[in-house]
């Protein structure tokens, strides 16, 4: 095989630099809120009163649920060209190109890929950290030397994100080199297993059982760390059942069907639940995070209600600090997450689209189709979610804080506002599926 053959297969398709660009864009954003996450909480650890233990454990749970969910926002980045890398990879293998010679080429490409995106993130972070500098905890700003990491930190997390590239690039590649025939086919299925249910309701039962006991056997270092790993096991359970529940109720939907758009959303979910989870995923994270908000909130009402020192008094008003950029970190992840997912879903799926057309269904129904498939599972999505983190809330801090007004109001516009940014993603995004969808 000559290299103007090659150069052919891997030349992008008309409209898929958009494709490129996606999962550039995201491995920034990952790689900038990382930085100024771990960044902003180092300083904590370097504090050694009495009240620094409750900085550091409050710090390790922002990690926890900011840092999990980044990561899997980073996964999704590496994922967003499979189904067109996919497809080049196995006509290579199908014109005798060795399992080695794709393994490398994907790997190489993905990790260039997340390297430029990994470097526009260093650049926002050390931009930014003036800024982030100009926080003010205990009464006075952290400053610009506590909140930069050092070059070796730094490397570190760029490294980590490479790493996430090339793993799911190796991943991915299962399919390629073992039917290549069956990817370019797109016969390859993903199941989704009932078994999921019953793992991830195992894996919180024992996550339950541990948050009840350990902080009153075991010394506060120890209770920190293991809290944070319990919280990271958790998050990572949702991504394991999410598809299966989607699954579930897109067959429900499927049978009760009676309009097409109901149909090709219906469809389009049971198509590929993994896909679907990750439109949807960083809502789960959202919700799962305005649970501790709202709990927050009710927690730091309560110490204001009482005759405070002026070190509790700085503590809440820490805590409400810390409070506001854990959310708007979350809101940055799920607005990234939504619009980098779904412009990618849409290139994905321009094949589909292209047919339909052919086949005389007009756009606005395909549309319909498209913003049903994403809307529907979200109010299933937020309420999981939020329930599994009032779950794993409630051995600490118990019901009433949980239950209070003002836990259920943060909640609520917590999940109300990452509704609304998946609604206008979906809208932000119908231009590009009118190019997809009328494309030659």
């Amino acid at each position: 095989m000559n290299a103007r053959v090659l150069t052919l297969l891997l030349r992008p398709a008309p409209g898929q630099n958009a494709v490129l660009a996606l999962p550039i864009i995201a491995f920034g954003v990952v790689t900038a809120l990382v930085l100024t996450v771990v960044g902003g909480a180092q300083s904590f650890w370097s504090w050694t009163d009495d009240y620094a233990p409750v900085y550091q454990a409050l710090a390790a749970i922002a990690l926890v649920l900011l840092v999990v969910p980044l990561m899997n926002l980073g996964g999704a980045a590496a994922r967003l060209s499979a189904r067109r890398r996919d497809e080049r990879l196995s006509t290579l293998r199908l014109l005798g190109v060795t399992p080695m010679g794709v393994s490398v080429a994907t790997v190489i490409e993905s990790v260039l890929v997340a390297a430029v995106g990994a470097l526009a993130g260093v650049l926002v972070y050390l931009a930014a950290s003036p800024l982030i500098g100009l926080i003010p905890f205990r009464g006075t700003a952290l400053g610009v030397e506590a909140v930069v990491l050092s070059p070796l930190a730094i490397l570190g997390v760029v490294a980590g994100v490479l790493l996430v590239a090339a793993g799911s690039a190796v991943l991915g590649l299962r399919r390629v080199i073992v039917s290549p025939l069956g990817v370019r086919m797109r016969t390859t299925a993903a199941p989704v297993h009932w078994f999921r249910a019953i793992i991830a309701v195992s894996v919180l039962a024992m996550v339950f059982v541990l948050v009840k006991i350990f902080p009153s056997v075991a010394g506060l270092a120890m209770t920190i760390v293991t809290l944070a790993v319990l919280f990271a096991v958790a998050l990572a359970v949702l991504n394991v059942i999410g598809p299966w529940v989607l699954k579930v109720a897109a067959s429900r939907q499927l049978r009760r069907a009676e309009v097409p758009d109901r149909l090709l959303a219906a469809r389009m979910v049971l198509d590929s639940p993994k896909a679907a989870w990750r439109q949807v995923s960083g809502i789960a994270m959202a919700s799962f995070m305005a649970v501790f908000a709202g709990t927050g909130v009710s927690l730091m009402n309560v110490m204001n209600s009482g005759d405070l020192s002026s070190a509790d008094a700085a503590l809440a008003v820490d805590m409400r600090t810390g409070l506001v950029i854990t959310l708007i970190a979350s809101f940055l992840m799920v607005a990234a997450s939504v619009g980098v997912n779904q412009a990618a879903s849409v290139l994905d799926q321009r094949d589909l689209h292209v047919s339909l057309h052919q086949l005389g269904v007009p756009l606005d129904t395909v549309d319909t189709a498209r913003r049903r498939a994403i809307m529907s599972p979200l109010l299933v999505t937020a309420i999981g979610s939020a329930l599994t983190a009032g779950v794993l809330v409630f051995p600490l801090l118990g019901i009433a804080l949980i239950t209070a007004p003002e836990s259920l109001l943060t909640i609520g516009v917590v999940v109300a506002t990452g509704i609304a940014v998946v609604w206008a993603s979906t809208r932000a995004t119908r231009p590009l599926l009118a190019r997809s969808f009328h494309a030659a």
